[in-house]
């Protein structure tokens, strides 16, 4: 939840070859909207010419990057490519999706609502359901992003109440208890 160690963290992930990074909001600090901007865009800064997401998840950090924020995040800083929403705003992601520029992606955080997000023009989705059903929920959101939304809409509604189970009990618990019987 603090700067100087998503920088720290970011720079580790990027010279261990990975392909990109996803920053929180920092957590419990409740930093005002120019705080969000500074914390993220120094982050960005520290790790130029490597991919950045940032992850709105309001209900975890305690604090909501609004989309203004979002926006001028991903016309002001080259090298932050997306955003991982889950705040539960579709207003907010809407304004989002219709200030972006061309290079940034909308992805849900959320994977109960990622259908609408697809219909409202949101890239993909950083999932949940995915760790248990990778071959059910990347059907789904292909078949959405590809406009067969009679078969995306039925398999949404197949895979809906793995998504509610998932949200049972805190997060991640349920998906670990799954994986676990699993036997992953």
């Amino acid at each position: 939840n603090a700067t100087s160690s998503a920088i720290e963290w970011s720079t580790t992930a990027r010279d261990l070859g990975v392909d990109a990074v996803l920053v929180v909001a920092p957590y419990y600090n409740k930093p005002t909207q120019e705080g969000l901007y500074r914390h993220f865009r120094a982050v960005a800064e520290a790790v130029s010419n490597f991919p950045v997401v940032i992850y709105n998840v309001p209900g975890r950090t305690g604090c909501n990057i609004a989309a203004a924020t979002t926006l001028r995040l991903a016309h002001e800083v080259d090298n932050i490519v997306a955003i991982k929403e889950a705040s539960g705003d579709l207003a907010q992601i809407m304004a989002i999706l219709r200030g972006r520029p061309n290079h940034f992606r909308v992805l849900s955080g959320d994977d109960a609502v990622t259908l609408p997000l697809v219909a409202l023009g949101a890239d993909g989705l950083i999932s949940v359901a995915s760790n248990e059903a990778p071959e059910f929920i990347s059907r789904m959101v292909d078949l959405a992003l590809s406009g067969n939304w009679p078969e995306a809409r039925d398999l949404h509604y197949k895979l809906l109440p793995l998504m509610e189970a998932n949200f049972i009990e805190s997060s991640p618990g349920p998906v670990k208890a799954a994986l676990a019987l699993m036997g992953v």
